[in-house]
């Protein structure tokens, strides 16, 4: 071979291998990164993959509904659907003819046509709203079950729903104040937020767990019958049992109501409290909130005044500085007292009755029958300041109760260290001392239970999701006074309902009652006492009662006594709770109390 022809082989060979080195390689980098993209970034690739191709949709968990003492809806959530287009999809919806089967129009003109009058939209304004490249866009909120399945049964591709609930009042104003409303979604998770009452208070209670379903899908946003499918189911919130008799509830309501209205009150309250247990069966306010339409009704209006607002007892204050001084040993029912109708203590203090009167010579029951100022000052002298500031104490005075509401006042209640001459005694007739409704009925209710006081509450029990009840732990009441002190203080009260006591109006045909009157001046703006307010407590029946109830009717427009204006709101609502609970008429006649003396 010759020299030329070698060196061609030679560069022929040279080019050869350099094309399969070029081969190789390129072989090699390719299979390389093959096996790099399967081997390692396999996983990753086929997780973004999957992702790209599932959705999760939100289960939204049903907010617990609150029932009254006998499981009558108060407040509940129904079912409601928002709906959503899927603007790719519903390009490929046909509208025919019924009969011929003839293509009418097509795409979102065509869906806005049949969708429009379902929905109460303008269809050129929802045709508008389903063109686009979204794959979910909102065109309805709020729809009833009805309503979507008659959109459902339409079959238009791409219109999706959206499962949620709404929160309804089936009692209209009926424990408005008690159960409070909610409001709009104001932390961001999509559901509405407790702004009242319960639905505040118990906001953790109500609200459930969402849950979650994780579908996969197609190219143009349709479900994958075989593709994945995982569902988190969501767990409802629990149901809140109140101890709210909700008969009795709407009938305090309306007897107030009407009472308020008649003397031109500010506002009223009344409470009921049965014995033994600090169970509330009713806590009427006047003019209650309809929680389905809280924005229609003031911002003072929408709580309960009965555990928010506090005010001087004035005489129904008188109870525990007549108990105090029996339970001390201090005074019998007939120890006899001298009583004016003006009287100046040895600190130079001076004091008068409501009217002027000549001087009495009562009884301790005729003292509090008449609600004299100057005998109770004469009895709560006889004990020092500490003692009878732990008794109020004891009966709740001065501190919240606990009950499951919103915006309780403590009232004041201040130590007797800071009591200067005057309000040592003010304090002994319900004056320089304020207390809410709850607590004024929680003290009457502690005599009516034998001297031992429960922490009233409204909430008996909740029941989870699997029907599982699980009642409120009601702490073990608390001996303020004894049973025989108690007692006196019972017959002592239906003193007050007789003949010459202060508490007639108040009486309940075929019942003895056990009660006390009272008025109070309230400080206006000025530092003057330009108005009052009146008030009743009292035990029925006072042989054996079973529910306390207190009444207070706030800056009347003329007629100020709580035993005209406060007395026949407790006649009216005590008579039918005592139906309600079937508890019989007394048969046995109230205890005949020496009242005064200058008549035996």
């Amino acid at each position: 071979m010759s020299a030329g022809a070698a060196a061609t082989d030679r560069g022929a060979r040279l080019r050869r291998q350099s094309v399969l080195v070029f081969v190789l390689t390129v072989l090699l980098v390719f299979g390389g990164r093959l096996v790099y993209v399967q081997a390692v970034q396999g996983p990753e690739l086929a997780e973004q993959a999957r992702d790209d191709r599932t959705r999760t949709s939100l289960i939204r968990a049903p907010r617990g509904d609150i029932v009254d003492s006998d499981g009558e809806v108060l407040a509940t959530s129904v079912e409601r659907y928002n709906v959503g287009v899927n603007q790719l999809l519903v390009r490929n919806y046909q509208l025919k003819d019924d009969e011929t089967g003839e293509v009418l129009s097509s795409g979102a003109a065509a869906a806005a046509e049949v969708l429009a009058p379902l929905l109460g939209r303008d269809k050129a304004e929802l045709g508008a709203q389903l063109v686009g490249e979204s794959t979910f866009v909102y065109i309805a909120k709020g729809l009833t079950p009805e309503q979507w399945r008659e959109i459902d049964a339409l079959r238009i591709p791409g219109i999706e729903p959206e499962e949620t609930t709404e929160r309804i009042y089936p009692n209209g104003t009926t424990a408005g104040n008690v159960i409070g409303y909610v409001g709009a979604d104001q932390d961001g998770d999509g559901d509405a937020d407790g702004m009242a009452g319960l639905e505040y208070s118990m906001e953790d209670e109500l609200t459930g767990t969402d849950g979650s379903l994780t579908v996969e899908i197609g190219g143009t946003g349709q479900v994958i019958p075989t593709g994945l499918r995982e569902e988190v189911p969501a767990v409802p919130g629990q149901t809140v049992h109140t101890t709210i008799d909700r008969d009795l509830q709407f009938y305090a309501q309306q007897e107030l109501d009407a009472e308020v209205a008649k003397w031109g009150a500010q506002w009223g309250a009344v409470v009921v409290e049965e014995i033994g247990t600090g169970r509330i069966l009713a806590m009427a306010d006047s003019n209650t909130v309809d929680p389905g339409s809280y924005q229609d009704w003031e911002q003072a209006d929408r709580g309960s005044r009965a555990v928010s607002a506090p005010y001087e007892p004035g005489s129904t204050g008188k109870l525990p500085t007549f108990a105090a001084a029996l339970e001390e040993g201090l005074v019998e029912i007939d120890t006899e007292f001298t009583v004016p109708d003006r009287i100046t203590m040895p600190n130079g203090q001076s004091f008068r009755d409501n009217s002027d009167h000549e001087t009495f010579h009562l009884t301790t029951a005729g003292v509090l029958a008449m609600s004299s100022n100057t005998g109770t000052v004469q009895i709560g002298d006889l004990m020092d300041d500490r003692t009878r500031y732990d008794y109020m104490r004891g009966l709740g005075f001065g501190e919240r109760t606990g009950i499951e509401l919103p915006g309780e006042t403590p009232g004041v209640l201040r130590d007797p260290d800071t009591w200067d001459s005057r309000t040592r005694y003010t304090t002994m007739f319900g004056q320089g001392m304020s207390v809410s409704l709850l607590q004024n009925t929680s003290m009457v209710a502690t005599l009516g239970n034998g001297g031992v006081r429960m922490d009233p509450h409204v909430v008996d029990g909740l029941t989870d999701g699997d029907g599982d009840f699980t009642p409120t732990e009601v702490e073990p009441g608390e001996q303020v006074f004894s049973e025989e002190t108690s007692a006196e203080m019972i017959a002592m009260m239906e003193s007050v309902m007789a003949d010459e006591g202060t508490g007639i109006v108040g009486r309940v045909d075929g019942y003895r009652v056990a009660a006390k009157t009272g008025t109070a001046q309230i400080v206006d703006g000025a530092g003057g006492l330009s108005s009052r307010l009146g008030s009743f407590v009292g035990l029925v029946p006072a042989e054996n009662p079973r529910i306390a109830v207190g009444v207070v009717m706030y800056k009347p427009a003329g007629m100020s006594y709580g035993g005209v204006i406060a007395a026949p709101v407790f006649r009216d609502v005590a008579g039918f709770a005592l139906h309600q609970l079937g508890v019989p008429p007394s048969t046995e006649p109230a205890p005949d109390l020496r009242l005064d003396t200058d008549e035996e």
